[in-house]
């Protein structure tokens, strides 16, 4: 790995694992981004890095109630990000570069799906994943299953979850995954952005991967 992404590495490591107003490492509430930076480096100083992705097919229900495998109906390429629908940490800065991604592409005719994998399937349930999704991009598609059939997802991405507390406001918090991911229209991965990248940047890599495809 080159020193340019391992800076982004180390970067995404304090937002890898975050709960609300605070950043959560290996099970570990961190006030800032240097308590987590400082404690990424002495608990794992040769694991800063990104995960081994193969990807893999998935078997879940979107927020309309329809089953949906990795594979698009539509034949688009797909952008996928694994959080929660209310989640006020990584979510919020992931999902809204993610959405300025597609919108961008769709500028230039190229349309890419964006999907939000939950990680909280309790609280995301079909019935009202609607209108947090909507507030993101309207094309978004929301998806959730059973822990059987999230957890297979879970795997072919590399992506770990755990509960960090219990907000008394605002329920579970989470820490999970940060990266965005791309996959073809077959559900076959092809990359993963660290959600500090712009969204000029997303839509430009996700373009060379899609124009690479039909060339």
């Amino acid at each position: 790995m080159n020193i340019h992404f391992k800076k982004i590495a180390a970067f995404v490591a304090a937002f890898m694992l975050m709960g609300a107003a605070a950043i959560a490492h290996d099970g570990v509430v961190h006030e800032d981004l240097g308590e987590a930076l400082k404690h990424q480096e002495e608990t794992s100083p040769n694991t800063l890095g990104f995960p081994d992705v193969k990807g893999g097919d998935f078997d879940l229900i979107d927020h309309h109630g329809r089953e949906r495998t990795s594979k698009n109906p539509d034949g688009h390429f797909q952008l996928i990000f694994f959080g929660y629908a209310n989640c006020k940490a990584i979510c919020s800065v992931a999902l809204p570069r993610m959405a300025a991604a597609v919108d961008m592409l769709k500028e230039q005719n190229i349309k890419v799906t964006p999907l939000l994998i939950t990680v909280d399937p309790e609280r995301d349930m079909i019935d009202n994943m609607k209108d947090a999704l909507a507030y993101h991009h309207e094309d978004m598609v929301g998806l959730t299953g059973s822990e059987a059939a999230l957890e297979i997802a879970y795997k072919a991405f590399n992506v770990e979850k755990s509960l960090v507390y219990e907000h008394p406001e605002e329920g579970p918090i989470y820490a999970h995954g940060s990266f965005i991911y791309l996959i073809g229209p077959n559900g076959d991965f092809k990359t993963l952005l660290p959600p500090i990248l712009s969204p000029e940047r997303i839509a430009e890599v996700a373009k060379g991967y899609i124009s690479g495809e039909k060339s």
